[in-house]
Formats: structure tokens, C-alpha cells, sequence
């Protein structure tokens, strides 16, 4: 490391003026040298420049940047060394011992300010408009140096700018040649894509034979875009409006609810790492086997493999990781802490209740769950069908939440909260889910034959005998309406509709439901809403639908809808089921205050319910949300609840290896033609469809540059 030493004395101009001894005990690994009147202490073989920047004295520079090789193109570092005829470059000067460097005077003030004025004298001359406004090294050294107006004719590139690349934006009129951008391809990352162009009289940075970056080889790591000081090379615009710069740097991290670290579990998977990788996702949640087949994979929504052809297939590849693990480097590692005394109750055993109890339970608690149902998973269990998730997965990951310690009371309803504080335990989360179905309030909806989806869902995957008609309409745009009317569709119906608000494009439901629905006799009838079920003999007949001219939603979530008037079309069915909405069964006197929708009122920040020690999490708070939200939900209210019971409230712990991205990625001819491998994935198919990911965390690894104003 390095450090200034001793004190600043401006008229010392020797290195005996300056007591840096004839035979410097100091180890050979280090030199002293004097930097301004100061002792600083260097690495043997760092440049000047590196040991002043280390001690807090500043030098001006472009070209250099700390993780590339120096280039001195810029010449905004000259310094002067004592003995020396004329100044030199220090990014590119080794330190020596007894070396006397001054970094300012008259004539290293005129050769920056000449440097400086030939870096800007084709560079445009407004900054207000640059997107690197206020964030533009080359903005900043200009002020530094207070070169406003040249002395040297300006002149204008006029070159076009390409922005025809996915992700990247290519603007030679903004490069001052820094050769930043090409170090950093070639050097850092191996890729060897950017090269020096002619066009005209001016030189500026591209692909050999200026094709595009995806022909090329590009990488799209965006380390070219990292490095470069003035924005020649720069992410498209707005893609960091309003975010947090990592999450939009890694999506599919920064987008997924439980922030699980999916670049690092896709490293090892293509490494065939599987336990490895599956030790990863369980960091942040313990179902990576059931995320693998319901997650709603926003990652993969957001992944920014899907600008070049398609995104990662993220969510495959969790499932392959979790159907490969034997638990071999994970469970080592996630064993209980020291008890704290602390006895936690958890009500519901659905994914964020045992969540929740997983993570407090590894934190030294003792945890109780309560399900009011005869089986634990919650919805996972009794409201998704197991043609989309496989009941033996779900058991398996329910077992190991158990195994940690975790006790489990099914068939146990809770009637209130107070009944368990005043039992003795400390804590509690409340989990219960929003299992109760909505109907909507239309003439003919109490009729036999009518069903809310949560309710038919529930005894099917109970094992209830359900009798469908040959004709079922199923009210809804969701996954849940999907899920009913495929299922309707297994137990024996003919014709099975879904009617919904929203035009097909907007429909809520996830696309591979509705088209895996459409691929099994499901048909789809959009921007349509249901005006009354028409009955015979007190039981349902049909359905009057009319057509959706606008509707939108209330700040209660209630649809208020336009109808196109005359427009009403009736649809036999002998069986309708409404997958509409659904909301929590809150046993009377439960003891939290709740919503006109009937969600618990929680603190969004701690979860902290209107009962003090009480927390909330998952669909009882939010209404019906994805699997990895409810996850995230129960992490996020196990902390705030260990932080109660006087623990630090940080839940993670590293689980899996590192498996940070090799910075050097090397050549990759055709790797933007990679296309996604589509269907179930095995060992073989995995690595290669891990192998199409840009590692965009690689990115995060490159140092930022400190301005003049940090010094």
C-alpha cells in the first residue's frame, strides 16, 4: 500500500534534503521518493503517477486508467523530475529510490494546457446537452486546468454516430483517442474487437472493417463503455433513468425480488458446478427446486442477452441446478447458530412462512410453524396444479426446511395473534397467504356450477373428485385462470374459455402459460368482462359477456369498466369459475388491523404489522404475488423480525464458492450468434446455455476513476 510519509516542506529539493537516507532500511519491495516536498513510500515498479494518486497527491491524467496498461497519449501527466532535461509522462515512469518529482510549475502548467487544448480542439465544444454531463473526465480536467478558449483553430469531425449496435452507442465525434476503450478489449478482456479506424482525416475507434460489433466477436461486456472518459462509447440512453446503477448494470440480479446472484450460479453451471450452483440460489432463497419450474423470472425479462437474439434461459437452468444437487457444499455450511432463547411462531407454511421460519431458524431461533391446511407448501401446494410443479420437488425442499431445525404443527389453525405472545413466544410472522377466492358481485354467481379458482384448485389438488361440465368459462387474465381452465381441460371438459379485460397483449398471465393453454384447446376471449351468469334450474348455463370499450383500476385495485353498449354475447357453460382476485381469511378477532382489501397493514420497510412484535409478509400483506416475490417477502420479514428479538438482522450467508467472472474473456467469433436453447435443459444442453451469458457482472469489476475533486 501506498502512503505518504514525513512532512510537506515545499523548499526541499533533494532527496538528502528530504532525509531519505543513502541506504533506506526500507524492504526492496518498496521504494521512498519525494513527491512535492513529500516522502511517499511506492511499490518497486509502480509509475509516478500511481505513487502520487496512492498519497493523495494529484496529478491530472486521461489515458491512464488502474486497470489498464499506461499508453501517455495524453501527455496531461508530465511532471518533472530532478536531473531530468524535460518533463515526462509519470503514468508511464517507474518510481525510484531517491527520485524528486515535482508535479507543478510554469512549463508543466503550458504543456497540460497544450495537451489539453489538442484533446478538445475536435472535441464538441457543448457539454450542457452530452449525456456525461457533470460525469465527463474530460469535462472535469478542463475545468481543472481552467482551459476555456483555445489558442489552436477548432475543427468539427462530422462522423456519424452508430447506435445500430444492441446495448452500445458509438459516438466518434466524442473520442479524444484516449485508446482507453481498445486496451480495455484488448488487454483486459482479450477480445480483440476494437481497433483503430481511418475515415478521412480522422482517426476514430471501431471493428476491423468497421461490421458490426455481433460479427466481430464482441463480447458485450461493456468494459469499453466502463473505461471511456467522454462518452464515445456509452450504454443507450435512459437505461439508467431513475435506477440504482448495478441493478441496471445486472439486471437479472437487480430485478429478481430475492436478489439472488445469478451470474455467479450461471458461472458454475457452465463450469458444471451444479451443487455449487445450486448452493448459490440458496443464499437468498431455499426453493431453488420449485423456483425452477414457477418462478415468473423477471431476470429473464430484464436480461440483457435478450437486446442481441434472446435472453438466458435463467429459470431452466435454476431447475437443473437444483435437480442436480446433492447438497454436498451447501449444507455444511447452513448449520443453525448457538440458540438465542428466542422462541418465533410462523403462521401459514406457504413459501414466505417458511421462508421466514428457514432463516430465523439458522439464526439461533427456536421456530414453530402453524398451517391451518393438512400439507405445508401453502399455495405452492394446493393452488398450483403438478403438471407445473412436481409434488416430489416441493416435498423434497419442505423437508429441508425442516431439517434445519424448523418444527412444524399442520392441520393447527390459528385463531389470533395474541393467543401465541401469550403462549411465550417472542415473535411472531404472520404468512397465512390470500386464500380466499373472489367472486365478482353479478346476477347468477351464487348458482351451482360456480367456483372461485382458489376454491377449485384447492380440492383438485386435494384430491377431491371435482365434477367440470362440457363447457367451462373461466373469468380472469392470469395464471391462476390458466391454470384452471388447463386443469378443467385434464378433468374431462370439451370447450374451455377464458374471458378477460385486457386485450391480448396485456394480458397478466405469463406468455408460456397462455401459449402452452392455446397449445392444449384453451380459447382465449380478450377485452371482454361478464355482465351476468345466466342460470337453469339453480344451476349455471352461460355467461353474458360484453365488450371492453376502456377500464382501468382504482387506487383499491377495484376495475372500473367501460362496456361497449349493445355488444353483449352469450357462452354456454355449465361450469364458471372466477380466478378474479384473492384475499386473505382472516379469522375473526385475528388482532391485526388490515385494508379495505383485506391485507395486513405493514410497515414496507420492517413489516412491522399494527401488533408490536408482529410481523407480516407475503401475499397476506401484498395480495396475490409470484413465488419469489413471497420469498423475498418472508427473508425481508424474518430480518426485521431477528433485529426485534436483538440480532443484527443480516440473514445471508455465503453458501456457495465465489466464482467471480474471469476478467479476460478472449476471442468469441460467433458468440453473439449463440441462440437460446429452448425446452429442458441436461447437463450437455446447460453448460452451453450458460455459456451465452455476457457476465455483465464483470463490469462491476472494473475500478472507477477518482476526479480531481476526490483528492
Amino acid at each position: 500500500m501506498l502512503a505518504g510519509l514525513g512532512e510537506r516542506d515545499q523548499g526541499l529539493t533533494s532527496a538528502a534534503g528530504i532525509g531519505i537516507p543513502e541506504e533506506s532500511p526500507v524492504a526492496p519491495q518498496t521504494v521512498l521518493l519525494a513527491i512535492d516536498g513529500r516522502t511517499v513510500e511506492a511499490p518497486a515498479g509502480a509509475s509516478i503517477l500511481e505513487a502520487a494518486l496512492a498519497a493523495g497527491i494529484y496529478i491530472p491524467h486521461l489515458c491512464h486508467h488502474p486497470d489498464l496498461p499506461p499508453e501517455g497519449t495524453c501527455r496531461l501527466c508530465v511532471v518533472e523530475i530532478e536531473g531530468t532535461e524535460r518533463p515526462v509522462a509519470s503514468c508511464e515512469t517507474e518510481v525510484a529510490a531517491g527520485m524528486v518529482v515535482r508535479t507543478q510549475s510554469e512549463e508543466i502548467d503550458r504543456r497540460r494546457r497544450l495537451a489539453m487544448e489538442l484533446l478538445l480542439v475536435a472535441h464538441p465544444p457543448e457539454c450542457g446537452s452530452c449525456e456525461k454531463y457533470l460525469n465527463c473526465e474530460l469535462q472535469s480536467l478542463k475545468q481543472y486546468l481552467g482551459v476555456e478558449e483555445l489558442s489552436i483553430p477548432r475543427r468539427v469531425k462530422l462522423l456519424p454516430v452508430d447506435d445500430s449496435n444492441p446495448l452500445f452507442v458509438f459516438d466518434p465525434n466524442k473520442c479524444v483517442l484516449c485508446d482507453r476503450c481498445v486496451r480495455a478489449c484488448w488487454v483486459l478482456r482479450g477480445a480483440r474487437v476494437l481497433h483503430y479506424r481511418r475515415r478521412g482525416g480522422e482517426f476514430y475507434i471501431y471493428t476491423d472493417g468497421d461490421v458490426p460489433l455481433a460479427q466481430a466477436g464482441c463480447r458485450f461486456c461493456g468494459a469499453c463503455a466502463e473505461v471511456c472518459p467522454t462518452g464515445a462509447i456509452r450504454d443507450k440512453a435512459g437505461i439508467f433513468a431513475g435506477a440504482e446503477r448495478r441493478a441496471v448494470l445486472v439486471p437479472c440480479k437487480g430485478t429478481c425480488p430475492a436478489e439472488i446472484d445469478v451470474p455467479r450460479y450461471v458461472r458454475l453451471i457452465k463450469q458444471g458446478d451444479y451443487p455449487a450452483a445450486a448452493a448459490v440460489i440458496r443464499e437468498k432463497a431455499p426453493f431453488p427446486g420449485v423456483l425452477g419450474y414457477v418462478c415468473d423470472h423477471p431476470c429473464e425479462a430484464n436480461c440483457r442477452r435478450g437486446a442481441i437474439n434472446e435472453p438466458i434461459a435463467i429459470r431452466e437452468l435454476k431447475r437443473l441446478a437444483a435437480e442436480h444437487d446433492d447438497g454436498s457444499v451447501w449444507k455444511e455450511r447452513a448449520i443453525p447458530k448457538d440458540s438465542t432463547g428466542k422462541r418465533v411462531a410462523v403462521v401459514g407454511a406457504g413459501p414466505a412462512g417458511l421462508t421466514a421460519a428457514y432463516h430465523l431458524c439458522l439464526h439461533g431461533h427456536q421456530v414453530t410453524v402453524f398451517e391451518a391446511l393438512p400439507e405445508p407448501g401453502g399455495m405452492l401446494r394446493y393452488g398450483i396444479p403438478d403438471y407445473r410443479l412436481p409434488r416430489a420437488v416441493l416435498t423434497r425442499e419442505v423437508a429441508e426446511v425442516l431439517a434445519a431445525g424448523v418444527t412444524l404443527k399442520t392441520a393447527t389453525p390459528v385463531e389470533s395473534v395474541e393467543e401465541l405472545l401469550t403462549a411465550g413466544y417472542d415473535g411472531v410472522v404472520v404468512a397465512v397467504g390470500a386464500q380466499e377466492g373472489q367472486r365478482l358481485r353479478l346476477p347468477g354467481a351464487s348458482a351451482a356450477g360456480v367456483f372461485t379458482g382458489v376454491d377449485f384448485l384447492r380440492q383438485v389438488n386435494s384430491g377431491v373428485k371435482v365434477g367440470v361440465a362440457d363447457s367451462v368459462v373461466v373469468i380472469g387474465g392470469g395464471n391462476v385462470a390458466f391454470d384452471c381452465a388447463r386443469m378443467a381441460r385434464r378433468l374431462g371438459a370439451t370447450q374451455v374459455w377464458v374471458a378477460c379485460l385486457e386485450c391480448r397483449e396485456e394480458m397478466p398471465a405469463a406468455p408460456e402459460e397462455i401459449e402452452e393453454g392455446e397449445a392444449e384447446g384453451v380459447v382465449i376471449l380478450p377485452s371482454l368482462v361478464p355482465s351476468r351468469l345466466q342460470a337453469d334450474k339453480g344451476r349455471v348455463a352461460g355467461v353474458e359477456l360484453l365488450e371492453v370499450a376502456a377500464f382501468c383500476f382504482d387506487e383499491e385495485g377495484r376495475a372500473e369498466v367501460e362496456t361497449v353498449e349493445g355488444s353483449g354475447r352469450l357462452i354456454p357453460a355449465g361450469t364458471v369459475i372466477f380466478a378474479t382476485g384473492q384475499r386473505p381469511a382472516w379469522p375473526e378477532g385475528f388482532g391485526l388491523e388490515v385494508t379495505e382489501r383485506g391485507l395486513a397493514v405493514a410497515d414496507p420497510r420492517s413489516q412491522a404489522t399494527s401488533r408490536e412484535g408482529v410481523f407480516a409478509a407475503g401475499d397476506a400483506v401484498t395480495g396475490t404475488a409470484s413465488v419469489i416475490k413471497a420469498i423475498a417477502s418472508g427473508k425481508k420479514a424474518a430480518a426485521a423480525l431477528d433485529r426485534y428479538l436483538g440480532g443484527s438482522g443480516r440473514l445471508d450467508r455465503r453458501l456457495g464458492p465465489a466464482a467471480e467472472a474471469d476478467p479476460c474473456f478472449g476471442p468469441a467469433l460467433g458468440f453473439a450468434e449463440l441462440r437460446r436453447i429452448e425446452g429442458r435443459l441436461d447437463k450437455g444442453t446447460g453448460v452451453g446455455e450458460a455459456a451465452r451469458c455476457l457476465q455483465c457482472d464483470s463490469r462491476l469489476q472494473i475500478k472507477a476513476v477518482e476526479f480531481w475533486g476526490d483528492y
